[in-house]
C-alpha cells in the first residue's frame, strides 16, 4: 500500500527504491521491507523456472509440461477420491498479490474442494466472523479513522510496527504523533511494552488471553445507567450515537454481561477496575474516539468473542460510522458488494473437517487440522495439496507434525518463489515472476484503508517470455483442472475469464464501483494509469446505511453464537475466582518492522544486525528460573520443545515470555541461503493444534502455557 519510486540503471537493474512523496495514501513513507524488493528481485535463490522432484533431486521442466502435469494429477485425484481429497492452502502473501488472490478463487472453483485452508485461521478470521454476525458481510470491516480521532485505545496490536493490520495506514508513527499533537490521546493495552506503547500517553499490561474479560467489563460499564451522569456526553454510550434504531438485543446483552463487572475481572486481567471504568467513560465522553483490537485479540481462545466485543464497545459508545471512530471504507473495487455475488459474504458450519469435525467458517477449515487430514487413514483422506505463497510448516501450530505428514501425499504442487520449509515437500513448484515484473492493484487492503484511495502500480520490468505471473499460472491451471475433470461449462467460463485478463477485469470492477462515475469522468484503469501517485477519493464517510447486509438492516447485539461464547467466558471467570493462585508462564508472539511472518528472511538487509529471534523474559521470572541475559533457555509446552537465547527485559510483564513468529529456517532441503544463516527457531513448535477459538477455528497463538529452564552452555543446542 506504500507508493514507491523505483529507479533503474542503464543495464535494467534496480538502482534504488524510495518512498513516493506524492502518493495519495503513504505520502513518502517507506518501511524497510520495501527496500528488500531489490534483493528479492535479484535473489539467486529465487526460482525462475518450474522444478519437479525426481527421486532425491530437483530438475527443471518447461511450463507447458509442468502445468499439464499439475492439472492431470490434481483432477485425477479429485475425481477418484472426492471433494476432500485435494486441499488448497493460501498463504498470507496471496492477499497482497492481485493475481494470486483472484487466481485462488478460480482454483477453488475448478477443484470444488471443501478442504480449503489459509493463513486467515492463524490471523484475522475472528474479525471476519464478527463482521458477518454484526454487519452481514465478512468483508465489511470497521477500521479506525485514525487521522481524525481524538482518542485511540489499542488492544493487542502494534500498529507502529505493522503500519496498520486490518487498517491500511502507511506511516503509523507519523499518524499517531499527529494524534497527540492535536491534543488527542493514545492508550495501549498489551502484555508487552511495544513500539506503539512507547508513543502512547498510557500503557497498561494485560494478562494474555484475558482480552474478552476486559472487553466484557467495558461493555457492561457502558450499558450501566450509572455512567450517564458520570461523564459529559455519555448519553450516547447508552443509546449508541450512530444507528441507535438498528440495535436489537440490548437488554439481552445487558443480562449476559451482568457478571463481568470491572471489579470481578480485575484480578484475571491484571488491570485495575478504576482503569477499566475510566476507559469506558473516556470512550463514551470523547467526541471522536475509537477502540482498536488486532492480532492479540484474534489468536487466543476467545478470538471471535473479543473481536465482536471490540465492535460492540464502539457501538455502545456511539463510535461506529462516525468521524474519528470506527468507520467503513468504500474501496474503488468494492469487494463488499462483490462478495455476495460470488457466494463469499460469509457463513459457518456448512461442512466439517473429516477427522476432528471442526466446522467450516467463512468458507475454510482451520489450518490447525491440515496435518491430521493428511496423516489420518480412512475414507476422504487428503491425497493432494496445492499451496500458494504459503509456508504452513512455519506458520501453523505444531508445524513439525505437518512437515512429517506432507511426504505421505500422492501429489503436492506449490506456486511459490522459493524452495522453503514447506515447498521442499512438493512434487512440483511453479514459480511466478518477480513482483517488480507484475502490475498490482491491492484488492484486499483498500477494503480496510483509513482513507479511500486507488492506485495501479505498473510493472517496473517486462517479465521474460518464459516467466508468467501468479495470474497466468493459476488461471491456466484452473482451466486445465476443469477440463481434465470433464467440467466443460466451468472450463469454458474459466477460459473466458482468463481471456478477459486481469487488468480488464479490474477495469470492470472499477467502473461498477462507487466511483465508476463522477470522478473526473469515472474511475477506470485508464484513469489510474494516468495517475501513478494514485487517486484520492477522500476521507472515510458514514456509509453503513448503504452497506449493512443483515435482515432488515438490524444490528443484533446478542447473536446466538456469541451468547454461547459469553457462557463459556463466564466459566473461565468462575474458575479464576475459585482458584486465584498465581498463573504459570505463558508465551506470546511479537512483530518486528523488518520481518513479515515467515517471508522476506532471505533478504540480507532485513536480517542483518542483532539476532531478533530471542526470548523476552521479565527480570522477575529470569531470577526465579536462574536465567541470565543472553543465556540459552529451554522452552517447553504440551506439544514441543525449543531452545532460544534469552533477553531479560521489563518490556514484558511478569508471567509472560515472548518469541517472534515465522522463524526456524534450518530445515534440510530448503534453498534459503541467507535465511539459513539467521535461522532462529519456530515458535510453532510450542503452539497446540488442538487449541482453537471455536467459532472461527483460529489457532491459539497467544497465551500458550509454557515452562522455561536455563540450559547449561555445553548443552545449549536445540533438539
Amino acid at each position: 500500500m506504500c507508493g514507491l519510486v523505483v529507479d533503474t540503471d542503464d543495464a535494467g537493474n534496480v538502482a534504488r527504491i524510495t518512498g513516493d512523496d506524492d502518493d495519495v495514501l503513504s505520502h513518502g513513507f517507506l518501511c524497510p521491507k520495501a527496500y528488500a524488493l531489490k534483493e528479492l528481485h535479484e535473489d539467486p535463490d529465487r526460482l525462475r523456472r518450474p522444478i519437479r522432484r525426481h527421486g532425491g533431486a530437483w530438475v527443471e521442466i518447461g511450463w507447458d509440461e509442468a502445468l499439464a502435469l499439475a492439472a492431470e494429477r490434481l483432477a485425477d485425484i479429485r475425481e477418484r477420491d472426492g471433494r476432500g481429497a485435494v486441499g488448497y492452502y493460501a498463504g498470507n502473501p496471496t492477499a497482497h498479490n492481485t493475481g494470486a488472490l483472484v487466481g485462488t478463487l478460480l482454483m477453488h472453483a475448478a477443484l470444488d474442494t471443501e478442504a480449503r485452508f489459509s493463513a486467515s485461521t492463524v490471523d484475522q478470521l475472528p474479525k471476519q466472523v464478527a463482521n458477518w454476525l454484526l454487519w452481514g458481510n465478512q468483508y465489511l470491516f470497521a477500521v479506525p479513522d485514525v487521522d481524525r480521532t481524538d482518542l485511540m485505545v489499542v488492544l493487542g496490536a502494534n500498529p507502529v510496527v505493522s503500519n496498520g493490520s486490518i487498517m491500511s495506514a502507511p506511516g503509523m508513527p507519523r499518524r499517531l504523533r499527529a494524534l497527540r499533537r492535536r491534543g488527542g490521546r493514545l492508550i495501549v493495552i498489551d502484555p508487552r511494552r511495544t513500539e506503539t506503547a512507547a508513543l502512547a500517553d498510557e500503557h497498561h499490561f494485560i494478562r494474555p488471553g484475558s482480552d474478552a474479560l476486559l472487553l466484557a467489563a467495558l461493555a457492561r460499564t457502558l450499558l450501566d445507567d450509572a455512567l450517564g451522569p458520570a461523564a459529559p456526553g455519555a448519553a450516547r454510550a447508552a443509546t449508541g450515537r450512530a444507528h441507535a434504531s438498528r440495535l436489537v438485543g440490548k437488554e439481552r446483552l445487558r443480562a449476559l454481561l451482568e457478571p463481568f463487572a470491572p471489579e470481578r475481572v480485575a484480578a484475571a486481567t491484571g488491570i485495575d477496575a478504576g482503569v477499566m471504568r475510566g476507559l469506558a467513560a473516556a470512550l463514551a465522553a470523547t467526541e471522536r474516539a475509537v477502540l482498536y483490537g488486532r492480532i492479540g485479540t484474534c489468536t487466543q481462545p476467545f478470538g471471535t468473542l473479543s473481536s465482536w466485543l471490540v465492535d460492540v464497545v464502539n457501538l455502545l459508545a456511539g463510535n461506529v460510522d462516525a468521524e474519528g471512530g470506527a468507520m467503513f471504507p468504500q474501496p474503488a473495487v468494492d469487494v463488499v458488494r462483490l462478495a455476495p455475488r460470488l457466494g463469499l459474504a460469509g457463513g459457518r458450519g456448512r461442512w466439517r473437517s473429516r477427522v476432528r469435525g471442526a466446522p467450516e467458517a467463512m468458507g475454510e477449515l482451520p489450518a490447525s487440522v491440515l496435518a491430521e487430514e493428511i496423516a489420518t487413514p480412512g475414507a476422504g483422506r487428503m491425497r493432494a495439496l496445492v499451496t500458494t505463497a504459503g509456508n504452513p510448516v512455519l506458520s501453523t501450530p505444531a508445524g513439525h507434525r505437518l512437515a512429517a505428514a506432507l511426504p505421505s501425499l500422492e501429489f503436492m504442487v506449490s506456486v511459490d518463489l522459493y524452495l522453503n520449509e514447506t515447498t521442499r515437500h512438493a512434487h512440483l513448484i511453479l514459480p511466478p515472476c518477480s513482483p517488480l515484473e507484475q502490475g498490482h492493484y491491492d484488492l484486499a487492503l483498500h477494503a480496510v484503508a483509513v482513507r479511500n484511495t486507488a492506485r495501479w502500480s505498473a510493472p517496473v520490468f517486462t517479465a521474460p517470455a518464459d516467466a508468467p505471473g501468479d495470474w497466468e499460472i493459476l488461471s491456466r491451471l484452473a482451466v486445465g483442472v476443469a477440463q481434465r475433470r470433464g467440467r466443460r461449462g466451468l472450463a469454458l467460463a474459466l477460459r473466458g475469464l482468463r481471456a478477459l485478463g486481469l487488468e480488464r477485469a479490474l477495469d470492470l470492477g472499477l467502473r461498477a464501483g462507487p466511483y465508476g462515475r463522477g470522478v473526473r469522468g469515472g474511475l477506470s484503469m485508464r484513469r489510474l494509469r494516468e495517475a501513478p501517485h494514485g487517486v484520492d477519493l477522500g476521507p472515510l464517510q458514514p456509509c453503513l446505511d448503504g452497506r449493512i447486509a443483515t435482515p432488515g438492516g438490524r444490528i443484533d447485539l446478542a447473536p446466538a453464537l456469541m451468547v454461547d461464547e459469553v457462557a463459556r467466558l463466564r466459566g473461565v471467570l468462575a474458575a479464576a475466582a475459585a482458584a486465584p493462585s498465581a498463573p504459570g508462564l505463558v508465551l506470546v508472539g511479537r512483530r518486528h518492522l523488518r520481518t513479515n511472518n515467515s517471508w522476506l528472511h532471505n533478504a540480507p538487509s532485513l536480517v542483518k544486525g542483532p539476532d531478533r529471534c530471542v526470548l523476552l523474559v521479565n527480570p522477575r521470572d529470569a531470577a526465579a528460573h536462574g536465567i541470565a541475559d543472553g543465556a540459552a533457555v529451554r522452552v517447553t509446552s504440551r506439544t514441543g520443545t525449543l531452545v532460544a537465547p534469552a533477553q531479560v527485559t521489563d518490556e514484558v510483564m511478569p508471567g509472560v515470555v515472548s518469541l517472534p513468529h515465522g522463524w526456524g529456517h534450518d530445515a534440510p532441503g530448503a534453498r534459503l541461503s541467507v535465511a539459513a544463516r539467521h535461522a532462529g527457531v519456530s515458535a510453532n513448535l510450542l503452539t497446540d493444534p488442538e487449541a482453537l477459538d471455536p467459532p472461527s477455528g483460529t489457532a491459539v497463538l497467544s497465551g500458550v502455557p509454557v515452562q522455561i529452564e536455563a540450559v547449561p552452555a555445553e548443552r545449549a543446542v536445540a533438539p
